[in-house]
Formats: structure tokens, sequence, C-alpha cells
């Protein structure tokens, strides 16, 4: 990981993002600023509705900010597209395949929109679809549908992965085996930025990681910074009939 302030792949700068309405405009995003350095691995972590798609989206070049700036391999994504898109991949939160298509052909039909696309039976088994390959789209599973949308995010052997809640919908193996892979392609150079409510999946693949709040960012640091910032607490009630007296001392709880 190289997190030079003279090399970072991406910085983020006073963003904000407002959505229009009926009932006026809402701010999503509030002036978040943030960077990530070559071969970082940088997760945003927070409830739905935090603003880390929103933020995200704004990165990946797929809207205008409202304010501030975003620079991805030192371009404006949404002004300079065409400098940025061949070099990132892009995983969503959900995907829009054609039903019908095989994953064989799903993956065919877009490494043909694709630079240098990696072959098509090593990102199948990048992703553990091999055995799927001939399966109809419609026929997967909600956590196959998630790795196929991985397996598509990195046909072009992308510098920049974005990956919007990566294991979501994937059960305890499919999660655990997506997180093999992210950390295989940050160690091999990917800088890697992921959005996540899962606080285990951001201590465990962060480098750095973000936590935002209504739009804003609230903690920023490494799992270690953050979490040594946010000391746990607990609280309880007495059952009926006890008093704070009858407990032991600390000392014989710890």
């Amino acid at each position: 990981m190289n997190t030079n302030g003279h090399d970072h792949v991406i910085e983020v700068t006073d963003l904000r993002r407002v959505y229009g309405g009926a009932g006026g405009d809402f701010e999503a995003v509030r002036g978040v600023t943030f960077s990530v350095g070559r071969g970082e691995l940088f997760a945003l972590l927070g409830t739905n509705g935090a603003g880390k798609t929103s933020t995200v989206e704004l990165i990946e070049g797929l809207a205008p900010p409202a304010g501030g700036h975003v620079r991805v391999l030192g371009h404006d994504p949404y002004r300079e597209r065409s400098a940025v898109r061949p070099r990132i991949g892009v995983m969503l939160q959900e995907g829009g395949f054609p039903s019908e298509l095989t994953v064989a052909e799903t993956l065919r039909m877009w490494a043909g929109c694709t630079s240098g696309a990696r072959p098509i039976g090593e990102a199948l088994e990048l992703v553990g679809l091999t055995r799927r390959s001939t399966v109809r789209v419609k026929q997967l599973s909600g956590g196959e549908k998630r790795r196929l949308d991985l397996a598509l995010a990195l046909l072009g052997r992308p510098d920049v992965l974005f990956l919007d809640e990566p294991t979501t919908g994937l059960d305890v193996e499919g999660r655990r085996g997506t997180w093999e892979l992210v950390r295989e392609l940050r160690d091999g150079g990917t800088t890697v930025l992921l959005t996540t409510h899962y606080l285990e999946e951001a201590e465990g693949l962060a480098d750095r990681l973000a936590i935002l709040h209504e739009g804003r960012i609230a903690a920023l640091g490494t799992p270690a910074e953050v979490t040594a910032a946010q000391p746990s607490r607990v609280s309880f009630e007495l059952p009926e009939g006890y008093f704070p007296g009858d407990l032991p001392p600390l000392a014989e709880l710890g």
C-alpha cells in the first residue's frame, strides 16, 4: 500500500450532492473530503441512507457534484470520462442483466465493450462461477448474480475498482471468498474503494476507512484508529430486587 501524498489515485474535496424534489432539495452528501493512495483498500462504512452510494457515484463519474471536486487518476471522472472509464471497474449495488442470456454470454457481450478484457474463463474462475457458465441469468440466485456483477467489474483488469456493497446477498462462504479475492487484487496493486454496512467487512479488509453519517464523515482513519476513538460502552438494567452493591467488583468481572 502506498499512501504517499503525491500518489493519490482518488482525491475528494468538499464533495456535495443534492437531489431536488417537490418537497425541496435534499443534500445527500455534505462536504466530504478524503483521498485514497495507490494500492490502498479504502472503505466507506455507514447505515443505509448515510450517503455511501451517493458519494461513490460521484467519484465514478456517473453524475456531476453539486459542489466540491473529484479527481480519479488525475482526471475529473465526469468531465473527462473517456480518460477514466477504461481504467476503472465498477460493481453497482444491483446489475441489470438480460435475463435470457447465460452467464458466459453475458460476460462475452460485456467483454466486447471492454478494452483489453481478460479471458471469459479467467473471469468466471475468479468469482467461482465456472460451473454456472451455461446457466441463464434468470436462474441464478441473488448471491450468484452479485458474483456475476463482480466478474464484469474485473473484466478490464482495472487500476481502480469500485465495489458498492459487494457481499450483500452472499452466504458466509461466498462472502469469505469475495473478501479473499479483494485482498488478492489489492495486493496485486489494484486500488479499491468499497462501501459496506458490515463493520466486520470494513475491519477485515480496509487499510483505512471513513464512517459516513447523514452525508458527512463522522470518523476517518485506520480501523484501529477509528475503533480506539470510539470505545465500547455496555449498559444494562438490574433485575427487580437487585442493587449495585450486589454486583461483584469490576476486577473480578475482567
